[in-house]
């Protein structure tokens, strides 16, 4: 017979089913969740010793859920359609963590984080480029602003290359527009940015001495850069004659890679928030992701942080090497808890564990005692494998 522990209500009520195995464990973690995610829960523990090898088809007789129940949830490694429970049920079905340590997650309470009410805003914009686009079809480029803009990305950028004029940027732009997305051009070719900025681009990528008498012809913002690489120079002259033309502009001073100038180039946006207290300013933190041999999402989270404290309100990413492939989607997680950071005064911790990636916020330890437990209740041949305390525990039947 399955044995059903009801705790009393408080709220949303979720019927969890396991094994006999992870029953005791799974009773430990929800009672520790509970109080803090405002849940009521009852467990239904299968006549069956390990909960990973249930299916739907298996659970579909045998489950019986109390009344006043919201959703199901299954054992993670539970094989099977949901849709017919679902339907046998009249209730939504879902399949948990496939280790139960990580319920904590599961349930956005992981080391005792509860985002507040407030948490979610921002107001820096993200700009995803899309590099080498004269090299790519059409269809191509759509599929990846597409991706770009589910990922958290405002505006696709759409870069160039140097040399021969791109006739087709145009027929992209136009058509990136018409579904649905804004577009910027990354280009100093002025056949490409005109037939850009005429299809609908909103932002040009870049100006500086060579190209800033167009711009009030383009009839968009367009970003400022400096005339000579690790300075400042003609940046003030610029703005200046932008300003008087009447062209929307932000400027960016170009952060360096690691090696060639970095912090140097960080004290360039300093001194422009200094000269300029007002202006719009933009970094392209792409310039480190993409250069760096680490993990990307440490490096967005610290620009972001320089960029929010600034005052910088726009970042270019891309996200080509395959280490900074979830830029964007990096980009868009700590735009929010920068915001929520610099707007509160409290350092950026216990907020937003989707960002801590390389390694758990808290470890899960079912501990010496939990593990001789599971050792003596298994009846099968089955080795179950668990690490800790930096060791592999491999766990079997006892045999005589």
């Amino acid at each position: 017979m399955a044995h059903n522990a009801v705790v009393h209500m408080t709220r949303e009520r979720i019927h969890f089913v396991t094994g006999r195995l992870a029953a005791p464990a799974l009773e430990h973690t929800l009672a520790a969740i509970a109080p803090r995610r405002a849940l009521d829960y009852s467990i239904q523990t299968m006549p069956i010793t390990v909960a990973a090898l249930m299916t739907t088809d298996w659970v579909a007789p045998r489950i019986s859920v109390p009344p006043h129940t919201a959703r199901v949830v299954l054992p993670g490694y539970c094989l099977g359609d949901l849709t017919p429970l679902e339907k046998q049920l009249g209730l939504p079905v879902q399949r948990g963590p496939k280790d139960l340590r990580a319920l904590h997650r599961f349930f956005d309470v992981d080391q005792g984080a509860v985002r507040p009410e407030e948490y979610g805003g921002y107001d820096v914009e993200i700009i995803a480029e899309i590099n080498h686009a004269p090299r790519m079809s059409l269809e191509a480029i759509l599929a990846e602003a597409i991706k770009l803009s589910a990922a958290g990305a405002d505006v696709i950028d759409i870069g160039c290359d140097p040399g021969e004029t791109w006739h087709g940027v145009g027929e992209v732009v136009l058509a990136l527009r018409n579904a649905g997305h804004r577009v910027s051009i990354d280009s100093f070719n002025a056949a490409e940015v005109e037939a850009a900025v005429s299809a609908g681009a909103e932002l040009v990528l870049s100006v500086d001495k060579r190209n800033r008498h167009l711009a009030s012809q383009w009839g968009c913002e367009v970003v400022v850069i400096p005339d000579a690489a690790g300075t400042l120079d003609g940046l003030d002259e610029s703005i200046a004659e932008l300003r008087a033309a009447g062209v929307p502009l932000r400027v960016d001073p170009i952060v360096e890679p690691i090696g060639v100038g970095f912090a140097a180039s960080l004290g360039r946006y300093l001194e422009v928030r200094r000269r300029h207290g007002d202006v719009e300013m933009m970094m392209g933190v792409g310039n480190l992701t993409e250069l760096t041999d680490v993990d990307s999402a440490g490096i967005n989270i610290l620009m972001l942080g320089f960029c929010q404290e600034l005052g910088i309100r726009s970042v270019l990413t891309t996200q080509v090497i395959n280490w900074a492939r979830s830029s964007v989607a990096e980009c868009d997680l700590a735009r929010r808890l920068m915001y929520y950071a610099v707007h509160r005064k409290t350092p950026p911790k216990h907020v937003e564990p989707q960002l801590v990636v390389l390694r758990d916020t808290m470890i899960h330890e079912h501990g010496p005692q939990e593990l001789a437990r599971l050792a003596a209740e298994i009846k099968d041949r089955n080795y179950r494998l668990f690490a800790e305390g930096r060791r592999l525990h491999a766990l079997a039947e006892r045999t005589s």
